[in-house]
């Protein structure tokens, strides 16, 4: 086993595995210290445990376990008990009793034998794609300061994509998976709405929230996907086309499309604008229903501790409130048609690829409704289906990055393995090239 830390970044699940309980606990926290300044470190992470709590936590992982010595990072929508959940904002560990159960998800990695090794903040209330936070200061992309981590499961993409841990959880209600993924260079799996995993999980708006994670390598979130969701093949060839839809900026276009031709071919012009014209409603959809929920999650606190939440939150609240019942009632009927969209373009495809974020990661000044609405386009769409979705990064010419999402309509849809068999294969090519 290795008898000194690590060398670079990357460092990958199997590597975590050869550790013996007290050196990976003394590397974690080495890390941490190392790999962030002290301003990221308070925007990144919400805990980090005791190293002789963490030892113990690695000298309890299951041996023969499928994530035996993983450790990863949990974002702090997530209950372990007796740790607060501060869902990124101020006031939350005041109202909400501190949890006395883990919650299901983290129950199920510790079967598993993933190690918990840091709690990370987020966008506040989870209600934002970018790393802004009023209350603990922005989340940088890990070696690009002043550009956001993207959000609003920023800390947990930051923790992975320094190199603190191989492995971090994350949530997506809108994009909050696929957006940190782009902009960190990470892989990304949002899962669905309604599963056990984020059912007791603080919310943002339950009928659009999932559980999800991020990983640095495609054979890890091999790893990660078999273990968690299970993975499958398929006999026969799958059926899938991509598309480049407009508001994308060039370069993100242009570095994407040899990944997206390595997984489908371009859809045709009749199935393109079919496409275009089907999910074309689904920001404004997003932002009403999304909206209507939130509100009822917070509407009991907005006016007593309006203060409290910071002035993104706080405005979109005030959004929220005003809608009125003609806005929702017509939203939910965009809603059920984009449903329906979904529901014919998979009785003869088997997946649908398509940019994950419009450009590369936000200078502060680029974090701007507009931009917000740009990203939604491209996300709202399978979060208002429902649907699954793995997330494959793409290195710019910028030495940023972008990522192509893979929509699906099962978690175990073979088009998961498939796409991360075809990642690793282009993967190889390029290096070769």
């Amino acid at each position: 086993m290795p008898a000194r830390p690590f060398r670079g970044p990357t460092v990958n699940f199997a590597q975590w595995q050869e550790l013996t309980p007290d050196l990976a606990a003394r590397e974690v926290r080495r890390r941490a210290a190392s790999l962030l300044s002290q301003a990221q470190a308070r925007a990144v992470l919400a805990h980090l445990p005791d190293e002789s709590v963490l030892a113990a936590e690695f000298a309890a992982s299951p041996k023969g376990s499928p994530l035996r010595g993983v450790p990863y990072a949990l974002k702090d929508l997530f209950d372990v008990a007796g740790m607060p959940t501060r869902a990124g904002s101020s006031f939350l560990a005041e109202v909400r009793p501190e949890p006395t159960r883990d919650g299901a998800l983290v129950r199920e990695l510790r079967t598993l034998g993933a190690v918990h090794a840091a709690k990370t903040h987020l966008f506040e209330f989870a209600w934002g794609l970018t790393g802004e936070n009023a209350h603990y200061g922005p989340c940088e992309r890990p070696g690009s300061p002043g550009r956001t981590s993207g959000g609003s499961s920023s800390g947990a993409a930051a923790a992975v994509a320094a190199g603190i841990v191989p492995f971090a959880i994350g949530t997506d209600t809108g994009g909050s998976i696929r957006v940190p993924a782009a902009f960190c260079g990470l892989f990304g799996y949002r899962g669905m709405p309604h599963h056990p995993w984020i059912a007791d999980a603080f919310p943002l708006a339950r009928s659009f929230d999932t559980a999800g994670w991020f990983t640095r390598t495609a054979a890890d979130m091999a790893t990660a996907m078999d273990a968690l969701v299970g993975l499958r093949r398929s006999d026969r060839a799958l059926r899938g086309v991509f598309i480049e839809p407009a508001g994308v900026d060039r370069d993100v276009a242009d570095a994407c499309r040899p990944l997206a031709e390595a997984l489908a071919a371009p859809a045709d012009a009749a199935t393109r604008d079919e496409i275009a014209e089907g999910l074309a409603p689904a920001p404004d959809i997003y932002g009403v229903l999304g909206g209507r929920e939130g509100w009822e999650v917070h509407r009991l606190w907005a006016d007593p501790f309006r203060e409290r939440y910071g002035p993104l939150v706080r405005a979109r609240l005030d959004r929220a409130r005003a809608l009125s019942e003609p806005e929702i009632a017509a939203a939910e009927a965009g809603a059920a048609a984009i449903r329906l969209f979904w529901t014919r373009f998979f009785l003869t495809h088997d997946f649908l690829v398509m940019p994950a974020a419009p450009c590369a990661a936000f200078t502060e000044a680029e974090c701007t409704p507009a931009n917000r609405v740009r990203i939604l386009a491209l996300t709202a769409p399978a979060s208002l289906g429902g649907l699954p979705v793995l997330v494959l990064p793409v290195v710019l010419p910028s030495g940023l990055s972008a990522a192509l999402q893979v929509i699906v309509n099962h978690p175990q849809s073979p088009a998961v393995s498939w796409a991360l068999e075809q990642m690793a294969a282009f993967e190889a090519r390029q290096s070769v090239g």
